[in-house]
């Protein structure tokens, strides 16, 4: 049988969230692999798998998560990760890799995959959905992600504030991701597109540390790297007039 690399997506950080398919395929392969950050004991997704696999049967591969600015040193992060996974997938059939929300959404795994392909010719790409933070911190905080015919945007701030404030001034729902570093730019981009109001951030979904405050909060940034901000559609308060 051709060896089987299985992205598997676990949520935002609430080992509740973790769908049945996504246990069963977590329990199914032959090896667990979690991507970690240099010098982080545990990260998210390998603490979510933990309460649902036994922790001998986990692989740590480090994925130099933290670095944002040397290509060339993240690269080689990921060829080495690949080459790793790669052995387990030739020793031990079918690799799963597990992802804190959902595979095909900003994901490590879609890097991964890549250099599989070329290290491990015939293997077997599937991916397993998972949570996404939008759609935790919407259950968590009330916030509706769109109604009707609104649209909905994912933006990761990374790409810059004027990517986020172009999305702000549309009519949907607006999603920010990857934006810690830069709280300070986000609350004014909110405020000049006259999105402040309404807007709602979170971080440590599900967890323990868990933080979900108004927009307007976030003057007091920076704040974690993995926060999520919703920016509700204007919306004129009634019921079903945008269907």
């Amino acid at each position: 049988m051709s060896p089987r690399l299985i992205g598997v997506g676990v949520g935002p950080g609430d080992p509740e969230l973790v769908t049945v398919k996504g246990v069963n395929a977590l329990r199914a392969a032959d090896a667990v692999v979690v991507p970690v950050m240099e010098g982080v004991d545990v990260g998210r997704a390998e603490a979510t798998v933990l309460h649902h696999v036994a922790p001998e049967r986990i692989v740590r591969v480090v994925f130099a998560l933290n670095e944002r600015t040397d290509r060339a040193r993240r690269e080689a992060a990921w060829d080495a990760a690949g080459e790793r996974v790669a052995g387990l997938l030739r020793e031990r059939g079918t690799v799963a890799f597990a992802t804190i929300g959902d595979p095909n959404v900003y994901s490590t795994f879609t890097y991964l995959a890549q250099t599989i392909a070329g290290l491990v010719p015939g293997t077997v790409v599937e991916t397993v959905p998972g949570i996404t933070a939008m759609q935790d911190l919407a259950a968590r905080s009330g916030a509706v992600l769109t109604e009707g015919t609104e649209p909905l945007v994912l933006v990761p701030v990374t790409a810059g504030s004027d990517t986020l404030r172009e999305a702000l001034e549309g009519p949907g729902t607006v999603v920010a991701y990857k934006f810690g570093r830069q709280a300070a730019e986000v609350v004014d981009a909110l405020r000049a597109t006259g999105r402040l109001e309404g807007a709602v951030w979170g971080s440590s979904l599900g967890l323990p540390e868990e933080s979900i405050r108004p927009a307007a909060d976030l003057e007091n940034g920076p704040l974690p790297y993995l926060s999520t901000l919703i920016a509700p559609a204007r919306r004129d308060g009634g019921r079903g007039g945008k269907l």
